[in-house]
């Protein structure tokens, strides 16, 4: 299976994939990590980091392995592609869109969060707000952690899977 988490900088989709990646051994692809190895060997990075998610998670599906793709997926035209990745490794695939309905504590989250990856910049609160992040069409859950704590997060997210 194919989890795809989506959802702003600062929503906790990280957080989440890695304790989901955790219990159950599924492989975690961050384009945050992708696209910081590409630009610290010199590349401009604009939907590379993507392309290179979109190879690993799909080699790692047809292993047999449920992977996580852990990226904002700000647009239908990137989670259409995630979609492909699992028709093309002939599994199922999960829309899961991490969301903070709270602005308060998402603009705490964002502003008080340490850079996990070396060199990478986390964008500032203006850059959140002001990201262009297109409104969902079609199914998917949706969790907001501004109610929903890491572990119910999880919890929900493995029962939808059947994991």
């Amino acid at each position: 299976m194919l989890l795809i988490l989506s959802g702003l900088p600062g929503t906790g989709k990280t957080t989440i994939a890695r304790e989901v990646a955790r219990q159950t051994g599924a492989v975690h692809v961050r384009i945050d990590s992708i696209e910081q190895a590409l630009r610290n060997a010199g590349m401009r990075v604009e939907a590379e980091g993507y392309r290179v998610g979109y190879a690993i998670a799909e080699d790692n599906l047809r292993l047999g392995r449920v992977v996580i793709a852990d990226s904002v997926n700000p647009w239908p035209l990137t989670r259409e592609a995630w979609r492909s990745v699992a028709g093309r490794a002939a599994v199922p695939h999960l829309d899961v869109e991490i969301v903070c309905s709270d602005p308060a504590v998402h603009r705490a989250r964002a502003e008080s969060r340490a850079a996990d990856i070396p060199g990478h910049v986390l964008p500032a609160w203006e850059d959140i707000v002001r990201r262009d992040y297109r409104g969902w069409e079609g199914e998917r859950v949706q969790i907001d952690t501004a109610y929903v704590t890491l572990d119910e997060a999880v919890r929900r997210i493995r029962a939808t899977m059947r994991l």
